[in-house]
């Protein structure tokens, strides 16, 4: 199948996915989108929100449509890097009596891992997640495990509960490819939210997209080309985030101690062609790019004293850049 014909392929499949999905999660379309682009990009997401508002279902939901194995991890002060990555055990030979160690893999060893409340636990333990996620793979005894593909990776944060978190460093923030941030329903899907979940009905999810086209959906991504001015808006946008950058306008320079690495920039334009094949379009253009520009450098952009002073957030910040690359 040669790639224009993966591209129908993929731009039929997602309205079928995006319709499975909906018999169990009522709007957030924006983030299903995402999820769906992070997966297809083999990046993860960072996703922030309160309780309650079907963090577990809609990834678990995706696994199922997809037909991945899925794994959830409760992030607390006291998990280990073990209790993620698996342990070595004792175990004795019935036959010859010999004990040797065997290998339990923990529940990392999973198509897609939602790690609930990641800011929950000590950095040894975050750090043991966010390795796997950068290698694809677990080392433990002297041994190196590869974990299975499609290897998908959500993370949640609480934004209302602080107390005794162990906020993520700047340079792990960087390995997640979004952060997205989930908002409260509408009044009208909130009323189908509790009619939903206060009655008897079942919901039958049908399997849309195997492994192997999944995979190749993956590396079509890869595939698809994209213009110069599309790699350099990515470039510059990414580059004018930088204080010290000649490029960087003075709203910058008076609200951002510290801008975003070229990680964002190739994010940026992975991103971009997925948009497009979704959309149906072999080639991406800026305005792809414009679309992901605050699920992208959100996390990496550091804001100082200036800003926190006139009330000014990330995502602000983020509309303004937009809005001066427009002219």
């Amino acid at each position: 199948m040669n790639n224009l014909q993966l591209v129908e392929n993929l731009h039929q499949k997602k309205s079928e996915i995006y319709s499975e999905i909906g018999k169990s999660i009522i709007g957030q379309h924006k983030v299903i989108e995402h999820l769906f682009v992070a997966l297809l990009c083999q990046g993860h997401i960072l996703l922030e929100g309160v309780p309650g508002l079907a963090k577990t279902l809609l990834i678990k939901t995706l696994s199922d449509v997809l037909e991945l194995n899925f794994s959830r991890i409760q992030f607390t002060p006291d998990l280990m890097p073990s209790d993620i990555t698996g342990t070595e055990i004792i175990e004795e030979d019935s036959d010859t009596g010999k004990r040797a160690f065997k290998f339990f893999k923990g529940p990392i060893f999973s198509n897609i891992i939602l790690a609930d409340e990641i800011n929950r636990t000590p950095p040894k333990t975050q750090s043991a997640l966010l390795e796997a996620m950068q290698e694809h793979k677990v080392t433990t005894g002297g041994t190196t495990y590869t974990l299975d593909e499609p290897f998908f990776v959500l993370a949640t944060q609480n934004p209302i509960e602080q107390e005794g978190t162990y906020p993520l460093p700047e340079a792990q923030l960087d390995r997640f490819m979004f952060n997205l941030k989930i908002s409260y329903p509408s009044s009208a899907e909130e009323i189908d939210i509790v009619k939903k979940v206060t009655s008897v009905e079942k919901t039958v999810l049908e399997h849309v997209l195997g492994r192997k086209e999944l995979s190749d959906f993956q590396t079509l991504i890869k595939n698809i080309p994209a213009a110069d001015n599309v790699i350099e808006y990515a470039v510059n946008i990414v580059g004018m985030t930088r204080p010290d950058d000649n490029r960087a306008p003075n709203f910058i320079k008076d609200w951002l101690d510290w801008g975003a690495g070229p990680r964002a920039s190739s994010y940026l334009v992975l991103g971009a062609k997925c948009l497009a094949v979704l959309d149906g379009r072999t080639t991406p253009d800026i305005s792809d790019v414009k679309t992901l520009v605050k699920p992208v450098l959100r996390h990496r952009i550091i804001t100082n004293f200036n800003a926190e002073a006139d009330n000014i957030k990330t995502d602000d910040i983020l509309k303004k850049l937009i809005e001066h690359t427009n002219g």
